[in-house]
């Protein structure tokens, strides 16, 4: 019975939702595209309509309120017509849009036609200008998509080199050309000893990170100073970047986005280690990361365990599925409502507020995808659906749940354990254990505003009763604190030189 109130309460949430955004909100927006930008255009692509009542920030970057739609056989000849009235127009923050106050809302349009990337403000997405409007007047004006967002570039420094290369493994899974970019910071004595085999860590970025995060890097005086000071450990630090088709590629060979890991492990790193003379053999090959990017360093540390020597992993997403924040994926109905009947939080605040519910969540990437569900988002989990889930018979990811209501599919579910760390530890100890060891160091806070320090706790309970041998593995939890709150590069650069430095 509990079940069953589960289910018609999404279903009836869902009706009442979707009927009330309709009748409210009125809008009709023509988008047009401008000559100079019709020969970049594709068909097929996600327009997302973005309003904020920020004036200083534009809509795309962070906006309240969002209006997704895909165009049919639109050649961009002719404008589109934006109707909120249209059953295939998709809202979400709709809460947080006053119709009887007149404030000045900001609004722009993006087209995401980059099908090699599944997020919103990357490289040959379009979008327009800004312009506004009061609520209480009906939009008049049309948004033209007259700019394409630049490839990016990475800073012109000489203790930074950059690669990119055609990967052959994931071109062939493809059909069609794909690349795997890096960039490398060098420490500040590599030119006085341009052959010496350095210890090399890779920095495995958060959801959705590119490899450009080295710009952030060398910008940042404090760090700068440090790195180039004598007190700086002599590390080359790697930068990866996690493009994929449907977001973050977490770096792992799965069905839908094609032999990420293989690729990475025997196409990209050997081509960054020639590049930089560094030696397999000396042992020193490393991880880190934070968030999506402490999964990624933990999970190659346990799917490789003797390719890399070690990883420091900060605030994984969880590693383990039973505990995929605060949802049980192998028995659960449902991830938008707990066992009680009560929403279920996605997110919270470090005094334990939560903050978004995983039924608006959710609906969010929905309005994000030109599916009009969360496989093609580029969000959190449409990211996690790819690399974790089987393709579908439409060459599509899987729905692990259903997008409207939450329901699990269990047989889908089942085949995400391939990627349930814990399990694999649970079902491989006797010959991972001795491979991992002295090669595990994580840190999670108690109060992870996405609830992964509970996956953590379950897998540290399972770590402290290994044997043959007794896990050496170092799991670290801070009292009340929040997600990545300890994350430190310099602290991380440290302990791979510690680290190196015991390497005989």
């Amino acid at each position: 019975m509990r079940k069953y109130l589960i289910l018609v309460g999404c279903i009836i949430g869902m009706i009442q939702w979707q009927v009330f955004a309709q009748n409210k909100l009125d809008f009709k927006i023509p988008v047009t595209v401008s000559t100079q930008m019709q020969s970049n255009f594709k068909t097929g692509g996600r327009l997302l309509l973005h309003l904020t009542i920020q004036a200083e920030k534009e809509p795309r970057s962070k906006s309240e309120l969002t209006i997704g739609v895909t165009p049919k056989d639109w050649n961009c000849q002719k404008p589109f017509l934006i109707n909120t009235k249209d059953q295939q127009v998709m809202v979400n923050g709709f809460d947080k849009f006053k119709l009887n106050e007149p404030i000045k809302w900001y609004c722009q349009v993006v087209y995401k036609q980059n099908e090699d990337d599944g997020n919103e403000n990357v490289a040959g997405n379009l979008y327009s200008q800004l312009d506004s409007f009061l609520v209480t007047e009906k939009p008049k004006f049309s948004l033209q998509l007259q700019t394409m967002i630049p490839a990016l570039n990475i800073v012109n420094h000489p203790y930074v080199k950059s690669i990119s290369i055609k990967s052959q493994m994931l071109s062939n899974f493809s059909k069609h050309e794909r690349f795997l970019k890096a960039s490398i910071l060098l420490p500040s004595s590599y030119f006085e000893n341009p052959n010496k085999s350095y210890p090399i860590c890779y920095r495995a970025p958060g959801l959705n990170g590119r490899y450009d995060q080295v710009n952030g890097m060398l910008s940042n005086k404090d760090f700068a100073t440090w790195w180039f000071s004598k007190e700086a450990p002599q590390v080359i630090y790697v930068f990866l970047d996690s493009q994929g088709p449907y977001g973050d590629t977490y770096q792992v060979d799965s069905d839908n986005n094609g032999p990420c890991g293989k690729a990475l492990t025997e196409e990209l790193i050997p081509a960054i280690e020639q590049m930089v003379h560094y030696s397999p053999n000396s042992k020193k090959r490393y991880l880190a990361g934070k968030s999506t990017g402490g999964w990624v360093s933990f999970g190659l540390q346990v799917l490789y365990p003797d390719f890399f020597d070690g990883c420091w992993s900060y605030s994984p997403d969880p590693v383990e599925f039973e505990h995929y924040g605060l949802i049980d994926i192998y028995h659960d109905s449902t991830i938008f409502y707990n066992r009680w009947g009560y929403l279920q939080p996605g997110r919270r605040t470090t005094n334990g507020e939560p903050t978004l519910s995983m039924k608006d969540w959710i609906h969010g990437e929905n309005v994000n995808s030109r599916t009009n569900d969360y496989r093609v988002s580029g969000g959190q989990f449409g990211a996690y659906n790819a690399v974790f889930g089987p393709k579908g018979a439409d060459g599509l990811p899987s729905l692990m749940f259903d997008p409207y209501t939450g329901v699990i599919d269990h047989n889908i579910a089942k085949q995400w354990e391939a990627y349930d760390l814990k399990k694999i530890l649970e079902k491989n100890w006797a010959s991972l254990g001795p491979k991992l060891q002295g090669k595990i160091w994580i840190w999670m806070g108690d109060m992870d505003g996405l609830y992964s320090n509970v996956a953590t706790r379950y897998l540290q309970k399972f770590l402290d009763k290994t044997s043959n041998p007794k896990s050496d593995a170092i799991i670290r939890f801070t009292a009340m604190a929040g997600h990545t709150q300890e994350w430190s590069d310099k602290a991380v650069i440290e302990m791979v030189a510690a680290k190196a430095a015991l390497v005989k």
